[in-house]
């Protein structure tokens, strides 16, 4: 893989969610390696942003307080960038089902106003769109691969797949330089605490620390790939480092491990807490997927990326973090 140091030093790149957990947290290393930053976040309400994300790079980067649904807004943040990295978004199942034209508006008409600004103002930045597992729906066979079915269960699913279409047409339309990473189950610092409709595992963190049971729909004998933040970030900046990836969409593996074990662990690194088994509540039965793991050989093969943080150890840094910064979050 290439050196990230040396290839984003001085790069121009704008991070739209740029003031969320994954947003964010790529923001802290690209700082590190000297690149020149622009956050682009609406900070909508009960969604992921938070200033205290950046606590300490503040100065160190521009920011935009806008929505991505602005056009004029848009292109004047799009224009002289070297890369895009394309975050803005919601992943709530449970939302997207009760208010499902929000989700449309934040997750295929921005996506679109994005792309059509890159193409009018930009057309030659590399752009990176975090995609979801949620595309598939329930796995056919285990693990997935990227040419397996497409079948979202969910308004949520639907929608981006919809954005991850949008990202590759632009690219065999217009030339647009895209790449889509399908993400899993992403934890670690700076996730937002205050609901669990946007990351079941940081929400275990919460419960733990809280000293609370943690109740575990039909008891967690779902399997799902946990991806440590900082190996989101590495991968991140790898592929838009990388011109083999240019057109591509790849999936992103972690740690398969049931959720039973996930919240086990989590309680027996905070110290508290307590678990227990439930029935499915019949709007969670409906968008539950089953066991997922992702198939990861395309993208190690392309790029030699492979996760490194280990499940205990990336749930002990999270749990530390929270602990320290609780009142931020919580």
């Amino acid at each position: 893989m290439v050196s990230i140091d040396t290839y984003y030093a001085n790069r121009r790149v704008l991070i739209t969610g740029g003031l969320g957990f994954i947003g964010s947290s790529i923001a802290r290393a690209l700082v590190r390696a000297h690149a020149n930053v622009t956050l682009f976040d609406a900070l909508l309400v009960g969604y992921g942003g938070n200033r205290f994300n950046i606590d300490g790079i503040d100065n160190s980067l521009t920011i935009i307080i806008g929505d991505q649904r602005d056009q004029e807004l848009i292109k004047k943040a799009v224009a002289g960038q070297d890369i895009v990295f394309n975050l803005a978004g919601t992943l709530s199942h449970i939302d997207s089902i009760s208010d499902p034209f929000t989700d449309l508006d934040i997750n295929c008409r921005a996506q679109l106003s994005l792309l059509e600004a890159c193409r009018k103002c930009n057309p030659t930045a590399r752009i990176l769109f975090a995609g979801t597992r949620g595309e598939y729906g329930r796995p056919a066979a285990l693990p997935v691969k990227e040419d397996d079915p497409l079948h979202p269960i969910d308004i949520n699913g639907i929608h981006n797949v919809a954005a991850e279409w949008y990202h590759s047409l632009y690219y065999t339309l217009h030339g647009l330089r895209t790449t889509t990473l399908r993400l899993t189950n992403t934890y670690g610092p700076r996730h937002q605490m205050r609901h669990s409709r946007q990351g079941i595992i940081n929400w275990f963190v919460r419960e733990a620390l809280d000293n609370e049971t943690i109740k575990l729909f039909g008891g967690g004998a779902q399997i799902r790939d946990a991806t440590y933040i900082d190996d989101i970030v590495s991968v991140f900046l790898a592929v838009a480092a990388q011109p083999e990836t240019i057109g591509g969409v790849y999936n992103v593996g972690g740690n398969a491990s049931s959720l039973k074990n996930i919240a086990e662990t989590v309680i027996r690194l905070a110290g508290s807490g307590s678990v227990c088994a439930i029935s499915f509540p019949e709007e969670y039965k409906r968008v539950e997927i089953g066991d997922y793991i992702a198939d990861g050989s395309l993208l190690s093969a392309v790029t030699g990326w492979k996760p490194s943080v280990d499940l205990e150890i990336g749930l002990e840094k999270t749990i530390a973090f929270y602990r320290q910064y609780k009142n931020h979050y919580w």
